[in-house]
Formats: C-alpha cells, sequence, structure tokens
C-alpha cells in the first residue's frame, strides 16, 4: 500500500495533562515550538488538540520524515529550551508519547477553516 509519507516517517503522539490553571502559560510556552518547527526540513505536519471534556488534557500530533534527525537534531533545537525546561512544573503527570508508523493521510483542507 502506498502511503503518501516519506519511508521512515513517523509520527509521534503525545498526551499532555496540564495543571488546572496552567493551560493559557503552557499554551503560550508551546505555540513558538510549533510555529518553529513547521519551518524544519524534515517537519511533515503537527495538530494540537483539546479534550473537549477536561480543558487541561492535550494532545499533540507530529508527523516528521526521520526518527533519527527528530532525536537526534530536532529534540535539541535551541527554541524548544524554555519549553522543556517549564513544562515539568505545569503538567500534574508526566507526558506520556507513543511513536507511530504513518499509513495514510487525509485532510479535507484547512484544519483552522470555521
Amino acid at each position: 500500500m502506498r502511503s503518501g509519507y516519506l519511508p521512515g516517517a513517523l509520527a509521534i503522539v503525545v498526551s499532555l495533562r496540564v495543571k488546572p490553571e496552567r493551560e493559557a502559560e503552557f499554551l503560550h510556552l508551546l505555540t513558538p515550538v510549533l510555529d518553529a518547527m513547521r519551518h524544519e526540513a524534515s517537519f511533515i505536519d503537527a495538530a494540537l488538540h483539546r479534550d473537549p471534556e477536561d480543558p487541561t488534557h492535550f494532545m499533540l500530533y507530529e508527523t516528521w520524515a526521520a526518527r533519527r534527525d527528530l532525536v537526534e537534531v530536532q529534540m535539541k533545537r535551541p527554541y524548544r529550551a524554555a519549553y522543556e525546561a517549564r513544562l515539568p512544573e505545569l503538567l500534574r503527570e508526566s507526558r506520556r508519547a507513543t511513536i507511530w508508523q504513518p499509513l495514510r493521510g487525509d485532510f479535507a483542507g484547512l484544519a483552522t477553516r470555521r
């Protein structure tokens, strides 16, 4: 089956449970990271979601062209430093990340369309 993704691409799904009343601070720190990483050569896509039943629970979905580049280069970018440094004090439990192999992606226009 043809996936439409580069061979070796990977998706990371990160679950983040933020302390109550810290959501705005969390989003303030995460936004510049998302804005910067979209310009990376190995970046494919990302989507940030919020649980409609629990406004302190976020899910971040990222797709990257290569695992090695993500681990050895992207995760160490300077624009991630402030976010990574503050994250432990903003979370009510450790983030959970799982890695997936993208098989297919279907998108009906821009996700930000309302």
